[in-house]
């Protein structure tokens, strides 16, 4: 069904730079289904709202009424400042609905108190993604004291225990959500360990090979590895082993990376991964290859049960992925543009642009889940958190808009999210984290230079969008 009405909706774009609002008649509508969902119209990809517009996210994670605790203590700064700004975590929501409105967001992102989405201001709401935690939840539910995003343990995809959790946690958490218009979708997890990075420096094959013996995950791995050298001798070739027989191999306690195929330089967090090795012997080619297919493998296995189990919870609503931290290897990216309705990525970075078209690849709608700019007047230390700092709170602005800018001109591109509501303590939150990431201060004052700019780029980001060029 197509409906069609006259409305200012979309700018005039000269030079690059939007102009005065013009009458835009004759503007299609898409089809309205009461639920979010993603269609490429002209050679660009969008969201539909729930009545059938178009509608690029524009989001901002972690808005919760107390937010951090300081780490090692029970003192929430910012949940001190809510309560006695407001008085009532209804109050406050009701406010800040209407505030992050007023600034041109129509999303909240991860980690957010979603009650915010049932707020009525002016007879809109904003849309809300939610985070569910699968693999990460799998990992503290069998690794004792295990965290899957600290530590970077990966979950055993291939453990049948796996599906059962995952079916059974999207039950308990998605099938309650499956009739609200307002949920655009779930998140699966938070910036995964999908190889070498700060977390460690084995690829993940090497991990699952290190797991206790007739682990699932690591008899996944000497099997797919069993048919990729039926040969004993050419496994022992390419990894630098001395096993007399495969079944020696299977009882082997210990695998290691052979000298001089470990990538350059792992990734920090939110940086662009090196597959670049050491050495580009064809015994390097075929250690790579190894590990790429293992990384199919186990992604596609995550992808797939993930996709499964929120699907037959919730079929009304996307999947819009992991939230990479940084781009990982192509076999992974491949799984997840089968398996995912949008493709999610956390990218702290001046330009977006490089990693963008990488997933783009795979002809999938993206979201970015998580990106931030701070500055060192704010008065907070800055020394632990991603991102990139600059000097003042109006080069926040502008690195905002250019950022933002280059987002919306990748014609892959549904959303971004900005990381995020309020600053993180001084003294430091659970994990350290100390940063002026907010939108408002820790007692809730805005910081008006970067909020102004966000409004301006935020109430154009659709109009923007349809400016992106298409090849």
């Amino acid at each position: 069904m197509t409906m069609r009405f006259f409305s200012i909706l979309y700018m005039v774009v000269l030079g690059g730079v939007l102009t005065t609002p013009i009458l835009a008649a004759d503007i299609p509508f898409q089809e309205p289904t009461g639920f979010y969902y993603v269609q490429k119209i002209d050679g660009r990809w969008y969201l539909i709202d729930p009545q059938g517009h178009r509608f690029i996210s524009t989001g901002v994670t972690t808005v919760e009424y107390e937010q951090d605790i300081i780490h090692g203590t029970t003192i929430k700064p910012y949940g001190e400042a809510t309560k006695a700004k407001y008085g009532s975590v209804e109050a406050w929501r009701k406010a800040v609905a209407e505030r992050l409105m007023g600034w041109g967001f129509n999303t909240i992102g991860a980690w957010s108190d979603n009650d915010i989405s049932k707020v009525d201001v002016g007879g809109k709401h904003l849309a809300y993604t939610a985070i569910l935690g699968l693999g990460s939840g799998f990992v503290s539910e069998k690794v004792k004291g295990g965290e899957a995003w600290l530590q970077g343990i990966f979950p055993d995809v291939f453990d049948p225990d796996f599906v059962t959790y995952c079916q059974t946690r999207a039950q308990k958490s998605c099938a309650p959500h499956k009739d609200d218009p307002n949920l655009l979708g779930w998140f699966t997890d938070n910036e995964m360990r999908w190889g070498p990075d700060w977390r460690g420096k084995d690829e993940l094959l090497v991990v699952f090979l290190n797991m206790p013996l007739h682990t699932p995950g690591r008899d996944a791995a000497l099997q797919m590895l069993r048919q990729r050298h039926p040969e004993i001798a050419q496994f022992n070739a390419v990894w630098s082993t001395s096993f007399a027989s495969w079944d020696e191999a299977a009882q082997a306690v210990k695998f290691a990376t052979p000298n001089g195929m470990d990538r350059k330089t792992a990734p920090a967090q939110n940086a662009e991964i090196d597959d670049h090795f050491t050495t580009e012997d064809y015994r390097a080619r075929a250690f790579v290859a190894d590990c790429d297919a293992f990384l199919s493998l186990l992604a596609t296995r995550y992808f797939q049960t993930v996709h499964d189990a929120i699907k037959a919870a919730d079929p009304n609503h996307l999947v819009i992925g992991c939230r990479f931290a940084y781009v990982p290897a192509m076999p992974i990216i491949v799984a997840a543009g089968k398996y995912t309705d949008i493709i999610s990525a956390n990218c702290y970075a001046y330009d977006p642009t490089q990693a963008l078209q990488i997933y783009s690849t795979q002809n999938r709608p993206l979201l970015i889940g998580e990106f931030a700019f701070r500055g060192r007047d704010s008065g907070l230390p800055n020394t632990q958190g991603a991102g990139p700092l600059v000097d003042t709170q109006q080069q926040r602005a502008d690195a905002f808009a250019v950022y933002a800018r280059a987002a919306l001109s990748q014609p892959n591109l549904v959303g971004y999210q900005w990381f995020e509501h309020a600053d993180e303590p001084q003294e430091g939150r659970f994990d350290g984290e100390n940063s002026n990431y907010g939108l408002v201060d820790i007692t809730d004052k805005p910081y008006d230079t970067l909020v102004k700019k966000m409004t301006e780029i935020n109430q154009q980001a659709l109009a923007l969008h349809e400016q992106a060029q298409v090849k």
